[in-house]
């Protein structure tokens, strides 16, 4: 990465942002518990980064049932989870934003840097307004629109394309190890905020409220 050419940084939402994963969790345990498969915190642990679809299929596994569903009904599952899962997320308030987030996001702004949201969620846009926090993001990937999951880069790809930059010129900040091979994959440099046992692959690891666009220079810059 060139001296002080970082000129966007592109977000992951769960766990970076806000911590919602509870609420994925629950959803996610409710829909289990009525299809009657086994289904805990440590086997959800599967699901971080993984959409919607395939996080079915990994629970449908878990109870060897992955055979007894039609496609359709596999679809009209997803979406029940969803609807349990909007109905948890309407707990959200900027309380629930993570530590140093805000912080960060107002340095960002303050230095023109453009900012991204590379969630695989499609309900960010909601959480983001839940939080109060649509103003600092220049760009949204919709989800829908995005050919590969990670850890294909296609979404990291996707926030650096819409403001016209190189992969060299943007930093992405994850808190799962499929996120960080993504944003590998798309070529840039990778902030860790997550479990340090997860994030063994990460250029810097961090906690949220370390988050400094100084600290990410001297680092990414001066290497």
């Amino acid at each position: 990465m060139e001296k002080n050419k970082i000129k966007a940084v592109i977000f992951d939402l769960d766990g970076v942002i806000t911590d919602s994963a509870r609420y994925h969790y629950l959803a996610w345990k409710k829909l289990a518990d009525k299809l009657d498969i086994p289904f805990d915190e440590v086997y959800n642990e599967k699901l971080k980064g993984v959409s919607r679809m395939e996080s079915l299929e990994l629970i449908l596994k878990n109870g060897n049932a992955s055979g007894n569903y039609t496609e359709s009904q596999k679809i009209a599952m997803a979406e029940k989870k969803n609807d349990y899962y909007k109905e948890l997320i309407k707990q959200i308030t900027p309380a629930d934003i993570l530590p140093g987030i805000q912080e960060f996001l107002e340095e960002l702004k303050a230095e023109g840097i453009h900012t991204a949201l590379a969630s695989v969620s499609k309900n960010a846009p909601f959480i983001l307004g839940q939080l109060g926090l649509e103003q600092y993001f220049d760009y949204i990937a919709d989800a829908a629109k995005i050919p590969n999951a990670k850890p294909f880069p296609d979404i990291f790809l996707a926030g650096m394309e819409a403001f016209g930059l190189t992969p060299e010129e943007c930093v992405g900040i994850e808190d799962a190890r499929t996120g960080i091979e993504a944003i590998h994959r798309a070529g840039m440099k990778a902030v860790g905020v997550g479990t340090p046992s997860e994030m063994e692959e990460a250029d810097l690891l961090l906690d949220t409220s370390e988050l400094k666009l100084e600290t990410i220079k001297e680092k990414f810059l001066l290497d």
